[in-house]
């Protein structure tokens, strides 16, 4: 239930304010405003203000699919229009006035973004120390020379600025960064409790992928910061209990090998099934330290047998308040609304030219998940996703694609180089084209939906 509710809160606010920018733009420009709709279909609730602005009444209605809005404006083509009312019609303004109205509606997305992004900045949210867990075995960071509690202070992408890093989220931000840019990476960071500072390099080139998905990062190395390899809380009758450990216990070696944080224990945990005899752990518990034989049991996951002990392994990560000024926010606050859009558009073209998969596109499914995970989480990390995905939606609407905003765009900037606007025969074909691209990407969204969530 909450996943739904956070599913229609975020797109209740979304197409209000994407819809709201066409609005307050039109009625700006002096266009009298018929409908203001949220959703589609059935009319569930219509109102009308009580003091209606002059030339102004529009009517208010929710409908019964929330899947979209519209703003109907007068225009005469759809139908006469009274004479005394002409000055007021969409099409008898300027191209100029016609195409702002049209740019409101991503521009409010873009502008929604840039207040959430601010108000977060402002209040604080607490994310994850930037210290390294133990990278990927054989992936770049490994090769670097990278450690388990290494903290990273900045980050270079290619020939760029050094950029500060304040936490693990803005350290994983950089990373997507130079992976979709495909630049090399060099990582400032401090080491050792005496805090010896380091260099490394990571060549993101050699990746051979631009894509930022789960495997891509993996095989960059750096994906969890750093957790202590403490047991925590034992399932009774689990092997975890029945070897003897207890909640609290450090593990220092599996076997031979030294284990540095929670990711190497667990790594080492779910290797262990094909080994017939028990594991032998050194752990630290109190002031002591002691040899357990710990029988890993094997479960069956994705096809292949893995390793459990049945107890939560890994302390909590060390937490950092990130909190921004009174001018730095909104200065934070634009960089990665251009940061999301350019990431978004340049992921967009790699999967047009083939060279990011298809797979990366999501539908309604994926997004009402991650409505209730980040709702569930608090109400910062819900801000945070209404922003993501309120960027995302500017950008789609922007694609010069009929019937979306940027196709009209497109249509204005045909008619402000030409002198003459698109022949109504070409609108309707490169209307019914560009609702059947829409139709076939909204399909291979809802399919990669279904996969990830059913498959």
């Amino acid at each position: 239930m909450q996943t739904v509710l956070a599913f229609l809160v975020a797109l209740g606010v979304l197409i209000a304010f994407h819809e709201w920018g066409h609005y307050r733009v039109a009625v700006a420009c002096g266009v009298r405003v018929i409908r203001f709709s949220l959703g589609f279909g059935p009319v569930l609730l219509r109102w009308k203000s009580w003091r209606p602005r002059p030339g102004q009444d529009t009517e208010f209605v929710l409908c019964a699919i929330p899947l979209g809005g519209y703003v109907r404006m007068l225009d005469e083509s759809d139908g006469n229009v009274p004479p005394h009312e002409l000055s007021r019609a969409f099409n008898r303004q300027s191209l100029g006035r016609r195409a702002a109205i049209v740019a409101a509606g991503p521009g409010a997305n873009f502008l929604l973004a840039l207040v959430l992004y601010t108000g977060v900045a402002w209040y604080g949210v607490r994310e994850p120390a930037p210290v390294l867990g133990a990278p990927v075995q054989g992936s770049l960071a490994e090769q670097a020379g990278l450690e388990a509690g290494d903290t990273v202070r900045r980050v270079r992408i290619g020939t760029a600025d050094p950029i500060d890093v304040s936490s693990f989220e803005t350290l994983r931000s950089l990373l997507v960064r130079g992976v979709v840019a495909r630049e090399p990476v060099v990582v400032e960071l401090e080491r050792g409790t005496r805090g010896r500072t380091a260099s490394v390099s990571l060549d993101l080139t050699r990746l051979g992928s631009s894509e930022p998905n789960l495997p891509t990062m993996r095989r960059v190395g750096i994906v969890a910061p750093y957790s202590a390899p403490v047991l925590g809380e034992l399932v009774t009758g689990g092997p975890a209990e029945r070897a003897g450990l207890r909640k609290g216990d450090r593990v220092l070696r599996v076997g031979d090998k030294p284990i540095a944080d929670s990711a190497q224990l667990r790594e080492s945990i779910r290797n262990a099934t094909p080994l017939a005899a028990p594991q032998v752990w050194m752990v630290q518990r109190a002031d002591a330290r002691l040899e357990v034989p710990v029988q890993v049991q094997a479960v069956s996951e994705g096809g292949r047998l893995i390793g459990r002990i049945q107890a939560y392994v890994g302390a909590p990560p060390d937490y950092v308040t990130v909190k921004r000024g009174l001018v730095d926010g909104p200065v934070e606050a634009a960089a990665k609304v251009w940061e999301t859009s350019w990431l978004s558009l340049k992921l967009l073209g790699q999967m047009l030219i083939g060279e990011a998969s298809l797979r990366n596109l999501s539908g309604p499914l994926t997004i009402a998940e991650y409505a209730g995970k980040t709702a569930e989480i608090g109400i910062v990390q819900y801000l945070l996703f209404l922003a993501v995905i309120s960027v995302s939606l500017g950008v789609l609407n922007l694609l010069p694609v009929p019937v979306l905003d940027g196709g009209h765009l497109m249509y204005y900037l045909w008619d402000a180089v030409t002198g003459r606007s698109v022949s109504e025969i070409w609108l309707e074909r490169m209307q019914r084209g560009g609702l059947a691209l829409l139709l076939v990407v909204m399909f291979i969204a809802l399919f990669n939906d279904v996969t990830r969530l059913f498959g």
